[in-house]
């Protein structure tokens, strides 16, 4: 069986998920969503402008899938001392990856069954003494990120292992190319290879075991994943405690070590047992408790801290409901909703603010200001603190003056900082989305969501088809109608419950 750099990659995400790639029923894989193709296709084309640049760089000709043959091919390009190997193929077997200073020799020959491929995205030459001569390879790859995340280089430790077995050398390095500024990062093997070698052994024993690794719901991990739809349909019917919002895995270990397994049993904790352990504290147990009576019970609860009533949120004669949309990859908030409800007048008025081309970001942050600064003493209210953010970056961006944007800064209001420092909710997360779903709002667009509308817009500047961008802009001001939705209602409980 081959193993390959992606399995390691994923497990460190989740430990089901390659596993099931092994040995799942893959007619029950759901086909890969349009965000997952955008980040595809954005890969490929941060490749190409890397490679752009390389003189002298070479593919492997080979039969696709015919590992071998690509190992040769790669092999007789690594002889003849070319500078750029781009995507070749290196293969070895367990024991050339288990057989290191930090493991059981006993290791060596346990998985013979196991042969490991590993297609680095660029073999680069270097001084050094190889079995080719007075050069050597060292393994680069090319990432999206920003950042030299523990799982990149955990898989440039993979390569760089196989990559000694091949030229009879361990590369005095490896590099990740990527997308930042300092786009050169250096991996320090000699940290990184052990901890490689221990992650691979954890996932062949769990490819051993009869059953694939539990089922944990994390949804920010798990939502582009192909076997989300059947783990999610394990975890319902389980009743999985993964399911309830402030679960993570180092409190879900925890409870586990309690014997707590159920919510029924979470719900029935004392606060006091649960403060000490790691991942919990005074704050966090009583509200994951009163979390899982909510759940239980099927109704909403005030937490035991909530915030005074005169701190709660309030209502206005004329309120403003606030929603960006964003392109992340150009750095861009190209759409601006604004919902202005003027209770006095009896009317609702949305205000999409739209660069149809990314040059037109500034004219609509200069219509956004102009838009509030009409309504100088109308709350604004957002959905989590990415509004905030982007009006600072766009005030700092385009040179917009304090006394402009300090005063509409301090009329926001966060609906979700407010919420969930008030109530808890029987639902599984506290995602626009799902809060008001469960209040009964429904968005016009069914699979719309804001990592479709990135995929959208980027259709929209490639093809000019305008009924993408009328899309967004309606699934943008619902949800600035969902923000309104369940401000309304946090406001009408707390008034009811909150003594």
């Amino acid at each position: 069986m081959l193993i390959n750099a992606e399995h390691l990659l994923q497990y460190q995400r989740c430990k089901r998920r390659p596993v099931l790639d092994a040995h799942g029923d893959r007619p029950q894989r759901a086909a890969p969503n349009e965000l997952l193709l955008k980040l595809q296709q954005d890969k490929i084309a941060h490749r190409m402008s890397i490679l752009a640049d390389l003189s002298d760089n070479h593919k492997p000709d080979f039969p696709r899938g015919d590992w071998k043959a690509g190992a040769s091919a790669t092999l007789e390009l690594m002889q003849r001392g070319v500078t750029y190997i781009y995507r070749g193929v290196l293969l070895a077997n367990y024991q050339d990856l288990a057989n290191g200073e930090d493991q059981d020799v006993s290791l060596c020959c346990e998985y013979p069954e196991y042969t490991f491929l590993s297609r680095p995205d660029l073999l680069v030459k270097q001084p050094g003494e190889s079995r080719f001569g007075d050069w050597m390879y060292v393994p680069a790859n090319i990432e999206l990120g920003k950042r030299p995340k523990q799982e990149y280089q955990i898989v440039a430790a993979f390569h760089a292992q196989v990559l000694t077995k091949v030229q009879a050398k361990i590369p005095e390095t490896a590099w990740l190319l990527l997308r930042s500024q300092a786009r050169n990062y250096t991996v320090d093997l000699s940290k990184w290879i052990p901890q490689m070698q221990g992650i691979l052994l954890e996932f062949l024993q769990a490819l051993e075991l009869a059953e694939p690794p539990e089922v944990f719901i994390s949804r920010q991990k798990c939502n582009l994943c192909h076997w989300y739809n059947q783990c999610y349909a394990i975890a319902q019917s389980q009743q999985h405690l993964s399911l309830l919002p402030g679960v993570t895995p180092v409190r879900y270990h925890q409870l586990r070590a309690l014997s707590i397994h159920t919510v029924e049993s979470l719900a029935d904790t004392s606060p006091v047992i649960l403060e000490n352990l790691p991942g919990f504290d005074r704050t966090v147990s009583p509200k994951l408790i009163v979390q899982a009576q909510s759940v239980l019970q099927k109704r909403p609860f005030i937490l035991p801290n909530a915030l005074p009533r005169e701190d709660i949120i309030f209502t206005s004669p004329v309120e403003m409901y606030f929603d960006i949309e964003a392109q992340p990859d150009l750095d861009l908030d190209y759409l601006l909703g604004i919902l202005v409800v003027d209770k006095q007048a009896n009317t609702e008025t949305f205000y999409s603010l739209l660069a149809e081309r990314p040059e037109e970001e500034e004219l609509i942050w200069q219509q956004f200001l102009d838009l509030v600064w009409q309504y100088p003493h109308a709350p604004i209210y957002h959905f989590c603190a990415y509004e905030v953010d982007t009006v600072k970056r766009l005030a700092k961006l385009y040179q917009t003056p304090n006394a402009s944007v300090r005063p509409v800064l301090n009329r926001f209001v966060d609906v979700y900082e407010q919420l969930t420092k008030s109530v808890v909710l029987p639902i599984e997360s506290y995602a626009l989305k799902a809060i008001a779903r469960w209040l009964g709002f429904e968005w016009r667009e069914k699979e719309a969501s804001g990592a479709k509308c990135i995929y959208w817009y980027d259709q929209w500047l490639e093809t000019g088809d305008r009924t993408l961008l009328e899309v967004i802009q309606s699934y943008n001001e619902d949800d600035c109608r969902a923000t309104r939705n369940v401000k309304d209602w946090l406001v009408e409980f707390v008034q009811l419950n909150l003594v």
